[in-house]
């Protein structure tokens, strides 16, 4: 027999799913991923230009476009660059600052964000630089071949300085959090200069950064040394890891894991997609820039999920929207269907699900997972099997269905198979909604006053 007070274990997964997505390290992880959006945005409209010859296989459009548009590449590959070529920066510099902030506001201690984020910059760019040991000596690598050009340490291509791009997140990451550890233990045990009251605070503000700087520069000046004798370097080392990972989510069951995850944290009311992408948002990033600068086949890239996974949002519901509106018979979820078609071809559904309601709905538990995760395995195979371009653009997330999938991948293919998607969804919701939307009129029948004589 049950404990009285026990908790029904839906109760316990979402208190534990809770209590992690509310922890310090996860909110600010989730800052760092709103920050890169409208930059990895503007970088993929300019990319765009670069690449639409290949978007628009019309006759006579390519010598147009060479004779127009494309003579300024150049330009557009700098604006590419000075936002996607510079997302390890925003992504871990957002995450420092906000990394900071929250420990200033919820343990009361004297940090100034702005000054975490420069400390992170600093121990950011002292593990950028590839040097070697040689002859006894701390030495800038020099390399010049057909694939890799180094020159006094820094790796460069046509896409910027190497490791501040999308590769350099991971990395970031971790700097970022050892810094903020760093300056918040100088400054939680008083390691600090301080000045009288009568200067003024932006001078005050720069002496008591200069312990906790001085700090971090010596312990990851420490590290990278170690390393480089050691015949490495910091990046070379997380690098390990982050690969594994990389790896997996880019297989067809990491994928579907992922997609598993997202929609069991929203079947309990959390925002599984914020939390989620949180974490793989380095390695879209990553992979899409490699797509891009390097030719790679990544299928887990970009906006993937927005293409061909939650069209119409979370649960990919843009049918069931769709539905509701022509074919509900219940009052109620017609009317739910009105209000949501909308937002719904913009991939925005909180109306239904916390209206329908899909959340903590055991009748439609099983669509919501199994519908996304089906759509998701057709668009990862359509990429996998080069019948869809890999993905090179990072469109907008509310874009609607066909659009999404003809940007990200700069083919109509991939507009085909996002519409594709959204109709196999559809027809695993459809038994689904169909016996609920019976339940309903149902109940409301059952409910429903007579009229007074």
């Amino acid at each position: 027999m049950a404990e009285p007070n026990k908790k029904p274990i839906k109760d316990r997964i979402a208190e534990v799913a809770g209590k992690f997505a509310a922890t310090r390290f996860v909110r600010a992880i989730m800052d760092a991923g709103y920050s890169v959006i409208s930059f990895s945005i503007i970088g993929s409209i300019f990319l765009i230009l670069t690449v639409l010859p290949q978007a628009i296989p019309v006759p006579g459009f390519a010598a147009w476009y060479a004779g127009t548009i494309g003579r300024f590449t150049n330009l557009f590959q700098s604006v590419y660059n000075a936002t996607m070529g510079i997302i390890a920066l925003v992504f871990s510099g957002t995450f420092a600052y906000s990394y900071t902030k929250i420990y200033r506001d919820e343990e009361h201690l004297n940090l100034i964000p702005i000054d975490g984020l420069m400390m992170f910059l600093m121990g950011f760019f002292i593990t950028v630089a590839e040097l070697v040991w040689k002859n006894g000596r701390v030495e800038f690598l020099q390399v010049f071949t057909k694939n890799k050009m180094v020159a006094g340490g820094y790796q460069a291509s046509t896409a910027g300085i190497y490791r501040i791009g999308a590769v350099g997140i991971f990395i970031g990451l971790v700097v970022a959090w050892i810094s903020v550890q760093i300056y918040r233990f100088t400054i939680k045990h008083n390691w600090q200069i301080k000045m009288p009251d009568s200067v003024p605070s932006g001078v005050a503000n720069s002496f008591s950064a200069m312990i906790p700087g001085f700090c971090i520069a010596v312990v990851m000046s420490t590290i990278n040394i170690a390393l480089v004798m050691a015949g490495t370097d910091l990046f070379n080392v997380l690098f390990i890891p982050f690969s594994f990972i990389s790896d997996i989510a880019d297989t067809w069951w990491g994928f579907l894991i992922i997609l598993f995850l997202i929609h069991f944290l929203w079947w309990f009311g959390i925002h599984g997609a914020t939390i989620i992408s949180s974490f793989y948002s380095p390695i879209v990033l990553a992979n899409m820039q490699a797509n891009v600068n390097q030719g790679a086949h990544h299928v887990f890239a970009g906006e993937i999920l927005n293409a061909f996974v939650t069209i119409g949002g979370s649960g990919a519901t843009l049918g069931l929207a769709i539905w509701l509106v022509l074919r509900a018979r219940s009052t109620q979820l017609k009317e739910l269907g009105k209000v949501e078609i909308v937002p719904a071809i913009f991939n925005i559904n909180e109306p239904i699900l916390f209206g329908l309601p899909i959340v903590y709905n055991i009748d439609l538990f099983i669509p919501f997972i199994c519908a996304p995760m089906a759509s998701g395995l057709i668009g990862y195979l359509a990429i996998a099997l080069r019948i869809v371009p890999v993905i090179r653009v990072q469109q907008p997330w509310p874009t609607p269905v066909g659009l999404g999938g003809y940007l990200a991948t700069t083919s109509w293919q991939g507009g085909l198979v996002s519409i594709i998607c959204a109709i196999v969804a559809f027809l695993i919701w459809y038994p689904f909604i169909k016996h609920f939307d019976n339940v309903t009129l149902k109940n409301e029948k059952s409910n429903a006053t007579p009229d007074a004589a």
